[in-house]
């Protein structure tokens, strides 16, 4: 026995959308239906546990044996129900490859699985097993009953008179819907050997999966929850929407102040019309608004803070050991192969500025909501500041936070040839400065001669890189920050003449990829490599990674030129015709080269026990022996694939999580 290819179906009390996995497999009420299984390619079997049926010994024994690849769609699911599943029923042939004291160990070692759906990801497909089964246009896709299936079998149902009262839809309850189950089962084993055998030619390189695994053991170690302030935050915010909505009912005699049409029905009759009430609008709003409408549009826009939702989600996916596990997707972002952040995303926490963060965060844990509200102008907001610092070290430990310093400006910098640019970073200068003094042609200071300077060089940095215009600079927020509408084209063209080489290289990239594809021809753009293969362009980034555009081609756009157009999941996941360019492209190579780094770096600190990453950042929950300076070395470290680059880690320790 060489290679298993695996699917489940199983029941729990719990919503996995809200719980993810590891918190749905621990549920009381957690089991396997269902087990459909291949043995080295073979036949699919399903055996039915929920009817009496066992998998054989030699099943059981290969889940745990390295030597046996285990292959699942979205294996993680697979991995960790059979570990609940083995330790409950079969204990002996349950394994972990780490020590009893690191949260992991009560996980299937993830070594020898492999998930067809970092496959589907790797080769710029969609994620669910449904859409890879219709882009590839498999004859036999996955059963579209499906969904009511699972409805039916694997959720509890109402009890009701007609049912007997009954809180579980069991095999007896429905044969034939039973029947049909057993055969989705089978039907999802088959489609995802299908994806295999489709993309065999385009493998997932090793070191890859070597990532992959590092990935599953920092899902499985989890991090832990401050549960009391998790508790706490959750009854604070309670007491504050009910506080002002008070406010806004005293103050505009409406019955619902939360419903849009009646909020939009008092700010007419006040001499304000609003089509929408969206954040942005409503703070836009209040700047100009009388007095008294933008005190309701302030405390609309207070009530309307949808941040704290994050403590219900830490409340619903917290498991049994006071832990969050699997908020990392692998892979999940498709035109960089960055990780997407799942359950409680932790790429898009809100940033804590609070002088007295400690201060606040003791007065949430203790509940003392009214001197919360005496003391800041806004609860939501505090409680919005302090989302961060719910997670904790286990006792004994500590945080250490360790980032990169302007990854994106390096890796950009680098890859461009901007040389002024590598000497800031090599000096050790702030990259902001120096972008305004190289723009203005005047010395910047951070908080000295031309201080005010800076702050346009910032907001340069933030929106031009990537070929953003006076539309880029307005979304990064120009306008608020107090720039004039008649300052952002000069600021675009300053900033362009600034750096050449950035500019340069944009269009190099269009060039090259636009060859590629015109003359199916390999073309070079500096240490990255454009390959035009069976309808598919791959750009070869330094690492050895690849990213994958799915039936590229050239096409007429609205400006008169020619556009890149490709297959993939829009903003909105719909399938369909992307249209980009060359400074897009720039974007996803430098975000995709960036992500390398870091993922590099977590190899190099795989031993230290990391809890938790994002596009910059690693946190390492660690004993009093691990000093800081040592993991900043570490992740500093130049890798051997990008000679030259220059890269510099800082970080700090903490007894909860926050920004420094």
């Amino acid at each position: 026995m060489n290679t298993l290819n695996i699917d489940l179906e199983t029941r729990s009390g719990a919503d996995i959308s809200k719980t993810g996995v590891y918190r749905y497999a621990e549920d009381e009420n957690f089991d396997i239906l269902l087990f459909g299984v291949s043995v080295d390619h073979g036949p699919i079997r399903v055996y039915d546990l929920a009817c009496g049926e066992t998998v054989p010994e030699e099943i059981l024994a290969a889940l745990s044996d390295n030597s046996v690849t285990k292959y699942a769609y979205n294996a993680s699911f697979e991995r960790v129900c059979l570990s609940v599943w083995l330790r409950r029923y079969y204990p002996r042939y349950f394994k972990s490859c780490c020590p009893e004291d690191d949260p992991a160990s009560g996980y299937l070692d993830p070594s020898a699985w492999r998930c067809s759906m970092v496959l589907a990801y790797y080769n710029g497909l969609p994620g669910g097993l449904d859409k890879v089964g219709a882009v590839l246009g498999f004859e036999q896709q996955k059963l579209k009953e499906g969904k009511d299936l699972i409805r039916y079998f694997c959720q509890p149902c109402r009890p009701t008179k007609s049912n007997g009262g009954r809180t579980w839809n069991l095999p007896q309850h429905a044969p034939g819907k039973w029947e049909l189950f057993k055969r989705y089962n089978e039907r999802d084993v088959l489609v995802e050997q299908q994806i295999q055998d489709r993309l065999r030619k385009y493998p997932v390189p090793d070191f890859v999966w070597e990532e992959y695994v590092l990935d599953q053991k920092i899902n499985d170690r989890g991090i832990r929850i401050d549960r009391q302030m998790v508790a706490e935050a959750l009854e604070i915010d309670d007491l504050s929407k009910a506080d002002l909505t008070a406010k806004m009912k005293k103050m505009t005699g409406l019955e619902n102040p939360n419903s849009v049409m009646q909020m939009q029905g008092y700010l007419a009759e006040n001499g304000l019309e609003m089509e929408t009430l969206a954040k942005k609008e409503v703070a836009a709003a209040i700047k100009t608004a009388p007095e008294n409408l933008a005190e309701v549009l302030s405390l609309r826009l207070q009530l309307a803070k949808s941040s704290v939702k994050k403590y219900q989600a830490m409340e619903n996916s917290v498991c049994g050991d006071g832990r969050c596990h699997g908020m990392f997707q692998f892979l999940g972002a498709g035109r960089t192969g960055r990780w997407a952040g799942r359950l409680i995303q932790l790429q898009n926490l809100p940033q804590n500025k609070m002088p007295d963060l400690e201060q606040a965060r003791a007065l949430v844990k203790q509940g003392d909501y009214e001197m919360l509200n005496m003391l800041y102008p806004s609860v939501p907001g505090v409680l919005s500041e302090l989302i961060r610092t719910s997670f904790i070290p286990r006792e004994g430990y500590r945080f250490i936070v360790a980032d990169y310093s302007a990854i994106e400006a390096r890796v950009l910098s680098h890859l461009a040839g901007e040389k002024w640019r590598a000497e800031v970073f090599r000096t050790g200068g702030d990259i902001y400065c120096a972008s305004a003094s190289q723009m203005f042609k005047v010395p910047v200071e951070k908080h000295g001669v031309n201080g005010h300077l800076r702050q346009k060089g910032k907001i340069a940095e933030l929106a031009l890189g990537y070929g953003g215009s006076v539309g880029a600079l307005k979304a990064m927020g120009a306008i608020d920050m107090g720039l004039e509408e008649s300052e952002l084209q000069p600021l675009v063209s300053m900033w362009r003449d600034a750096n050449p080489h950035i500019v340069q290289y944009w269009w190099k990239i269009d060039e090259a990829i636009k060859e590629t594809i015109q003359m199916r021809v390999s073309t070079e753009v500096g240490c990255v490599r454009f390959e035009y293969v069976s309808r598919m362009l791959f750009i070869h980034l330094p690492s050895g990674r690849r990213l994958s555009y799915i039936k590229p081609r050239l096409e007429p756009n609205q400006y008169g030129g020619e556009s890149i157009t490709y297959l993939g999941p829009d903003a909105n996941k719909h399938w369909g015709r992307i249209e980009s360019y060359g400074p897009k492209f720039v974007e996803n190579i430098v975000q995709a080269v960036s992500r390398d780094i870091l993922a590099a770096a977590m190899k190099r600190l795989k031993d230290y026990r990391i809890v938790g990453h994002v596009h910059d950042e690693v946190i390492i929950e660690a004993p009093a022996e691990v000093e800081l300076s040592t993991v900043c070395a570490i992740m500093g470290q130049t890798p051997e694939w990008l000679p030259g680059i220059l890269l510099r880690a800082d970080g700090y320790e903490c007894a909860f999580y926050k920004k420094d």
